[in-house]
């Protein structure tokens, strides 16, 4: 199975269809990836097949929990993971990137260059510094892809949202275990509106969503 199938066949498994215009983008993604990831650490994964379940498919696992049109802030978003592959499939979001890496900055600012995006910030930063240009109480969604504790991307994360907005997490298999241990202590006052529990397409990976809301 070449790429290409690869990323066609996994993300259906996910209710994702994607058109050919779409697909192109993937792949340019993915090439600019590789040239990157030879100068500075962008992934310890290095095969094309790996990068597309892992990093391509998995962040299209949460299209269905954003809507057309929303704004969505992307914290830690190192590679572009998953803001740049939800901006691909919903080219609507008004989508910001932020990771405290210059050089990840420097990669996201060129990938978003060749793709011809839209509508995409890139801010070099820490979500928890109160100067980091990010607007508060902004967005509608605020994604955080396997990257800290859970009551710490909370806080960090809380700042960012519109009164009605949410907080999607994605976890690996101890997703709901992890929210259990702070869901009583939580000063947000945030509960769990919705959950997703699944394994990556061709393999064995388990994957947890968390969405929280008030």
């Amino acid at each position: 199975m070449n790429t290409k199938e690869l990323l066609i066949k996994g993300a259906k498994q996910l209710n994702v269809a994607l058109s050919s215009e779409q697909l192109d983008l993937f792949l340019v993604y993915l090439r600019n990836l590789q040239l990157w990831n030879k100068k500075i650490s962008l992934t310890s994964i290095s095969e094309n097949s790996e990068i597309v379940i892992s990093h391509f498919v998995d962040s299209l696992s949460i299209v269905q929990f954003i809507n057309d049109g929303s704004k969505l802030l992307d914290i830690g978003s190192g590679a572009g993971f998953p803001g740049i592959p939800l901006k691909i499939v919903r080219p609507s979001i008004e989508m910001t990137l932020i990771d405290s890496v210059q050089k990840r900055v420097y990669f996201l600012s060129d990938t978003i260059r060749k793709l011809k995006l839209e509508q995409i910030n890139v801010i070099c930063g820490r979500a928890e510094s109160p100067d980091n240009g990010v607007q508060k109480r902004y967005f509608d969604f605020v994604v955080t892809r396997a990257v800290g504790k859970i009551d710490y991307l909370i806080e960090i994360s809380f700042p960012y949202l519109m009164e009605e907005g949410k907080i999607i997490l994605m976890r690996g298999k101890k997703g709901l275990e992890e929210w259990s241990q702070v869901s009583y202590k939580n000063p947000q006052g945030l509960r769990l509106l919705k959950f997703d529990k699944f394994y990556l397409p061709f393999g064995n990976q388990q994957r947890i969503i968390l969405v929280l809301g008030r």
